[in-house]
């Protein structure tokens, strides 16, 4: 198993999830994957992009689950894998590419159940960020110069998406705080300050464990 260090990081949406990875990931000198993980896993699975980016972080509510990871082992040509529903599809080689990453490189990766898949691994720092709805409201009415309305609306919908996604696919509750190392809020510490927070506890993370 690969000794890199990979955070990966569950959000709220418009919680400024994103920003902070891709900001935390540049001070690390490191590379930051969230919609790039969606291109490589399409790429490698000989998918269409287009199918990952229409079932990304989408819940399901068909087939087993078990069935899915039994497939996993079998790799993308097996008449399993080629008879499975897509959003499954989607799923397993989202899974596979987010391995392979983490096996190659130290990176940040948002979202897409990276700390479920990366379980095993004993360098990985799962953080998820939260913040005030009204914050998050308000970032995202200014990101895409929506209503109050609209800008409340999508963000019920994008997390009840992405809950139920995370709760389907994983043993665990997305959002709950025993899922992760660290649950920030950034309506408090902000983008910077949960940055400095993180880097903080994984340097606390490297002197507890020699090997990181």
């Amino acid at each position: 198993m690969s000794n890199n260090t990979v955070i990966t990081i569950g959000r709220q949406y418009g919680s400024a999830g994103r920003e902070i990875g891709q900001l935390l990931a540049k001070e690390l000198g490191i590379n930051c994957y969230d919609k790039e993980l969606l291109k490589k896993a399409a790429k490698e699975s000989g998918l269409c992009e287009e199918l990952f980016e229409n079932h990304d972080e989408k819940p399901t509510n068909s087939f087993l689950y078990s069935l899915v990871m039994d497939t996993y082992s079998l790799g993308y040509s097996s008449s399993a894998f080629i008879d499975m529903p897509l959003n499954h599809k989607v799923f397993l080689a989202q899974f596979d590419a987010i391995k392979k990453i983490a096996n190659q490189e130290s990176c940040v990766i948002v979202g897409r159940c990276a700390d479920y898949a990366l379980a095993d691994y004993k360098n990985c720092l799962n953080v998820f960020i939260h913040a005030k709805l009204e914050d998050r409201i308000k970032r995202i009415v200014e990101k895409y110069n929506l209503t109050e309305a609209k800008a409340k609306d999508l963000i019920h919908k994008t997390d009840k998406s992405r809950s139920s996604y995370y709760n389907y696919y994983t043993s665990k509750r997305w959002g709950e705080t025993s899922s992760y190392h660290l649950a920030l809020d950034s309506s408090i510490v902000g983008v910077e300050g949960a940055v400095k927070i993180i880097r903080d506890y994984l340097e606390y993370m490297q002197k507890d464990t020699p090997h990181i």
